[in-house]
């Protein structure tokens, strides 16, 4: 009599690298395991090394790497870590990039330039992801870079739960920094029940991190003005929003961003500005040199930790945010 064969169990295993380590272990607190042990160290030249220590044959696996700096070296650790995987017969893997590097290069702007967010999810497809998630993509478009499933996750009910906790919502305006901003800003004008300004700006195209700002459409005066962005880099273009709508009469200034790069002089210019408190979540590592008084960092944790859940369940990530817009 032959025996039956039986399916095996799935298994979740999480794969954290070394470029953030400490959202690997609060999102593995927030899911109820460990992450897998692992060996990971350079060669004399540079070059990574990773090996797993434990099976991974049939499990879905989740490798988490936050792309902060060095941002080169911790994408390349986690593209090898894919290929580790993929070649150690894992079932299904998810890329978790809860700051994707290079989303700003999404598109052509002039000729003779890279579209970076492109081949950045090209090489995580040949290196054998099923699948990628990423917390508040700079635009939504990089989604059809990936040949496969992508699950993007919104901050916006973490920062806006806390703001609305704080802020009195009927004296509130939104404003998006500048139009490539103003979809997203909708979705917390849709939650909060406020109006949207924007402000209108150019950049100078042959100098990067610059921005001069026009004017505001919209209503200010009198107003708590949240400013709404996907990230903090070198602080420039919030701090100028911020002197435009002071000069236009608002009452108060907030900054809600997701993601807190913080790069160069940031700290000492919103520590220095007008603004009233910057809120953003911990998608990339906040340093105590990079912490001030008016900085406020919520976890991203949980939100990541659940997507995880629903994804391993085959359930549905998008029901996270139903009502949100």
């Amino acid at each position: 009599m032959t025996g039956m064969t039986t399916t095996p169990e799935r298994k979740m295993m999480l794969f954290a690298g070394r470029g953030y380590p400490e959202l690997g272990q609060e999102i593995a607190g927030c899911l109820g395991i460990e992450p897998t042990p692992t060996t990971a160290y350079e060669f004399a030249n540079g070059e990574i090394f990773v090996r797993f220590m434990e099976s991974v044959r049939g499990c879905d696996a989740f490798v988490l790497q936050s792309h902060t700096a060095p941002i080169n070296k911790w994408i390349m650790e986690q593209l090898i870590m894919v290929d580790a995987l993929k070649r150690a017969s894992a079932k299904r893997i998810t890329v978790v990039t809860p700051f994707f590097g290079y989303a700003r290069q999404d598109k052509k702007s002039r000729g003779r330039e890279p579209i970076s967010a492109r081949l950045m999810a090209d090489l995580f497809q040949t290196a054998g992801a099923d699948r990628l998630m990423a917390v508040d993509l700079h635009t939504a478009q990089i989604q059809g870079f990936f040949d496969g499933p992508v699950d993007h996750l919104f901050a916006l009910p973490i920062l806006a739960n806390y703001l609305e906790g704080k802020l009195d919502v009927s004296n509130v305006t939104i404003v998006a920094p500048d139009a490539g901003r103003v979809r997203v800003c909708e979705r917390w004008t849709d939650r909060l029940g406020c109006p949207l300004a924007i402000i209108h700006k150019r950049r100078d195209p042959d100098v990067a991190n610059q921005a001069r700002v026009l004017e505001v459409v919209g209503e200010v005066s009198g107003r708590t003005c949240i400013v709404v962005d996907d990230m903090i880099d070198t602080g420039q273009t919030i701090v100028k929003a911020a002197e435009t709508l002071f000069d236009q009469g608002a009452e108060q200034v907030v900054v809600a961003a997701t993601h807190g790069v913080l790069s160069g002089n940031a700290v000492d210019m919103l520590k220095n500005s007008n603004v009233s408190e910057v809120v953003v979540t911990n998608t990339l590592p906040i340093t105590n040199e990079k912490r001030f008084d008016k900085l406020t960092v919520l976890s991203i944790s949980p939100l990541i930790a659940r997507a995880i859940n629903e994804v391993f369940s085959d359930g549905s990530v998008t029901s996270l945010f139903d009502g949100q817009s």
